[in-house]
């Protein structure tokens, strides 16, 4: 315990060290991208062949079926009518891609390969030419090659099974090759628009004013997220602006006071501007044991009856009484986290203890939950 105390000093005080610098200057292309500027999602559905004996089972995925039968018959197989094909080393995907700006003809990008039916691994698999389109219905990209799965599984004769990591999914590096190029809005216009990634005012009058001292009246800030730049026309001209523009130095604006909550596994993340007021807070805890112990009954020596085993199930509830503790208001994020640690709760009942400081009005800051 006393050591769980040192530890949680120290993180204190780390924190406190944090909370008292001043926020340092970023570069404008980690604060904000420029519009237009984007990647673009695309999406396929194709084959993979080559399994050991682990794809999809025909009889109750059809769809396999006729996608293998409609491939033959691009390529000039045609299967007598009516026949039942079972296949066990073929397995149906969905192949999704990122087409990112400014990709060219030619050029080569990654995509991911998940199965869609009920085959137990895609290890070894090859991916089947595969077109890849975007949200037009337009082809970009052309996917095809050898699957990278990471993971393995072995099973005993006795029917034990061992698998590591998810094995109906892989990628395939630089597995797709762009066939048509995205039109962008960048080089048109005399304006281009810079797109904070977090909408802030402060932020935004910040990044007006350093883009104006490097070329003085070309920047305006229309909202709290986007900031308009008068770049020049030549296209050589404005690429080496868009350079300097994004390696300009902002100093970001302090943001609100939040908490996160994560419910699902207890997490807790504040950021350095949450205060908290002084209260007082009474917390319980309640538990709930259920048991279930097995008891064998046994009959008489030399008699009729049979050894049955019966269970014998129990349930415990036990709700701890709460003390009192007198919360000490806190300036910077080092006494908070000290004020909480009085209360040496666990992160399930540290959430319901934000939830009601926030409704009392003790806790400076916002409450989300994620």
């Amino acid at each position: 315990m006393s050591r769980l105390i040192r530890l949680a000093a120290a993180c204190a005080c780390a924190l406190g060290l944090l909370a008292s610098t001043p926020a340092s200057a970023e570069r404008l292309k980690d604060l904000a991208s420029i519009g237009g500027v984007r990647h673009n999602q695309l999406v396929g559905y194709g084959l993979v062949v080559g399994l050991d004996g682990s794809g999809d089972q025909t009889t109750q995925t059809p769809f396999t079926v006729q996608s293998i039968i409609n491939m033959l018959g691009n390529l000039g197989v045609t299967l007598p009518p009516g026949q039942s094909l079972q296949f066990r080393n073929v397995a149906a995907v969905m192949v999704t891609a990122s087409l990112p700006p400014f990709a060219r003809p030619g050029q080569q990008i990654d995509v991911t390969v998940s199965s869609m039916g009920n085959a137990r691994s895609l290890k070894g698999g090859t991916l089947v030419m595969t077109p890849l389109k975007g949200v037009d219905g337009q082809v970009y990209a052309m996917a095809q090659g050898s699957l990278a799965v990471s993971g393995a599984s072995g099973a005993a004769p006795s029917g034990g099974k061992v698998t590591v990591n998810h094995l109906s999914a892989g990628r395939i590096p630089g597995g797709a090759t762009v066939e048509r190029a995205v039109p962008t809005t960048v080089g048109q216009g005399d304006s281009i628009f810079v797109e904070l990634n977090d909408a802030d005012f402060g932020t935004a009058q910040k990044v007006v004013d350093a883009i104006n001292a490097m070329a003085p009246g070309t920047a305006r800030a229309l909202d709290g997220r986007q900031v308009q730049v008068r770049a020049p026309d030549d296209v050589n001209q404005r690429v080496a602006f868009l350079g300097r523009l994004e390696g300009l130095d902002v100093t970001p604006a302090i943001q609100a006071a939040k908490v996160i909550i994560n419910s699902r596994t207890g997490s807790v993340v504040m950021n350095q501007k949450v205060t908290l007021q002084n209260c007082a807070v009474s917390h319980g805890s309640l538990t709930v044991t259920v048991s279930n112990e097995q008891q064998v009954s046994q009959p008489n020596p030399f008699g009729q009856g049979q050894t049955a085993v019966t269970n014998k199930g129990g349930v415990d509830i036990k709700q701890d009484g709460g003390n009192i503790f007198n919360v000490k208001g806190g300036t910077n994020l080092a006494d908070v986290v000290k004020a909480l640690n009085t209360l040496g709760a666990n992160p399930l009942e540290l959430i319901a203890i934000l939830q009601a400081m926030k409704a009392s009005g003790a806790l400076r800051a916002e409450l989300e939950v994620i």
